[in-house]
């Protein structure tokens, strides 16, 4: 018997097993979840078991990772290697007569194999807009033009549905359009509020009925707002739940990025987090910090959600189901055209 998880806070492991600390973390009632990284993962064995121990201590954790395609996939040793959503884009442009079945098969493989791993949800897809300006966008990013944005992420999302994985939009309300990456420095946006609103919210408001849960941006849009939008309750309480009526799951970008810096320490930036109306927190790659916003949700008598629960696994896939699938012979043909059309360029 499983038992209710109220925990926000998201957090991260140093290897391949848990250590003493991770499981004495971890078994706090204010722990959620966790997220795996490449140094999380060796080959589909062991990061099952992996997801084996996170489970015996917490059977409902939300456990989570950023596999998105291109150069952001986490496991690799047995998996297929996914294309950049861009790559995608732009063979779904070469082939228009295939452009659903190019989407709905890469996005599909993508969650099934993720999934049959015990692990419950990608962070996916990337929704904002390519400006050929940002430094961590880039070719993450569906396209530079919203209307298609919307229209190949629409596709996009309604594969992971099928495939039984909740979906992420990222990074709400667009973090495109500054040069700036947000793990390193503070990036700032100086545009108005319409601007922002015609151009990169236009897939976020489109796709919202198909949105499980949204990540803001660490950047400051400051026409709109002098914080990042992950500590604005302007952007989120006012915004995204008041005019765009956003009912899903918020996450909160990983609190120990730069981006995150101007709202304080750790227990000072989830609080930020928090109020501003994000229900989950992520911090990564930084225990010291982990640790502290922990206490601090003890000592504050912080009030879990249920949030996590909404995100499980809705269906699993054992690796026969996978190859045998008819999305798993059109993605690896899709694939190959995509490679050959890279090798030509």
């Amino acid at each position: 018997m499983t038992t209710t998880n109220t925990g926000r806070l998201i957090i991260d492991f140093a290897g391949l097993r848990l250590d003493s600390s991770d499981l004495a973390l971890l078994s706090k009632p204010q722990v959620g979840g966790a997220i795996l990284f490449s140094r999380n993962f060796e080959n589909r064995r062991q990061i099952r078991e992996l997801v084996g121990e996170i489970r015996a201590v917490k059977p409902d954790a939300l456990i989570c990772v950023d596999q998105e395609g291109g150069r952001v996939q986490r496991f690799t040793e047995g998996f297929v290697k996914l294309p950049a959503l861009q790559n995608i884009r732009k063979l779904a442009e070469k082939e228009p007569e295939n452009t659903q079945e190019i989407l709905h098969s890469l996005a599909w493989l993508m969650a099934a194999e993720v999934l049959s791993t015990g692990v419950d949800l990608s962070f996916a897809p990337v929704l904002d807009l390519d400006e050929s300006s940002s430094l961590v966008i880039g070719d993450r990013s569906l396209s530079s033009n919203p209307a298609q944005a919307a229209q190949l992420g629409r596709m996009y999302l309604q594969a992971m549905h099928d495939a039984g994985m909740a979906t992420t939009g990222k990074h709400f309300p667009g973090h495109g359009g500054v040069k700036g990456d947000s793990h390193t420095e503070q990036p700032s946006d100086n545009r108005s509020y319409d601007e922002i609103q015609n151009h990169d919210l236009v897939p976020f408001t489109e796709l919202m009925p198909l949105l499980d849960a949204l990540m803001p941006a660490h950047v400051i849009y400051r026409q709109v707002d002098a914080k990042p939008a992950g500590f604005s309750k302007k952007w989120i309480k006012q915004i995204l739940r008041g005019d765009l009526e956003f009912y899903g799951v918020v996450f909160s970008d990983d609190l120990s990025m730069e981006g995150a810096a101007s709202a304080g320490n750790g227990a000072q930036r989830a609080r930020a987090a928090i109020d501003a109306g994000c229900d989950l927190l992520l911090v990564c790659n930084d225990r010291p910090m982990a640790e502290q916003v922990l206490q601090w949700m003890i000592d504050d008598e912080i009030p879990g959600s249920d949030a996590a629960l909404s995100m499980l696994a809705r269906k699993s896939w054992t690796d026969s189901e996978i190859i045998e699938h008819e999305n798993y012979a059109l993605a690896a043909q899709f694939i190959k055209r995509i490679e050959e059309t890279s090798t030509r360029v």
